[in-house]
């Protein structure tokens, strides 16, 4: 079982940053792989970042290239999305997920409750 938590949403200007944190407690972070979705009201979950097991292996959805980083610290448990640039249609309810194996079509094992980002015009 793992808990994951998220943090760093907020209201932000466009083309503004923010610095998204998923903290995760329980089973031992560094077997899982771990993503970021994100949900816009009456819009289905979607994949933004991904990050395997290692740290270099990373995989952005096409909207987020360039401009959001995904990255993880095994020894603190906790994984980062960096978003620079922001838009307003980056506004939506981020999840951070852990899966067994990754799944970037968004079947992972366990999901944090969200934290919400706005991107005002």
């Amino acid at each position: 079982q793992v808990q994951l938590v998220e943090s760093g949403g907020g209201l932000v200007q466009a083309g503004g940053s923010l610095r998204l944190s998923c903290a995760a407690s329980g089973r031992t972070f560094s077997v899982y792989v771990m993503g970021w979705f994100r949900q816009a009201p009456g819009k289905e979950r979607e994949f933004v970042a991904g990050v395997r097991w290692s740290p270099a292996n990373t995989y952005y959805a096409d909207s987020a290239k360039g401009r959001f980083t995904i990255s993880r610290d095994n020894a603190k448990n906790t994984v980062y999305l960096q978003m620079n640039s922001l838009k307003p249609e980056d506004t939506a309810l981020y999840y951070c997920a852990a899966g067994r194996v990754p799944n970037w079509g968004g079947t992972m094992d366990y999901w944090g409750k969200g934290t919400l980002v706005t991107v005002s015009s």
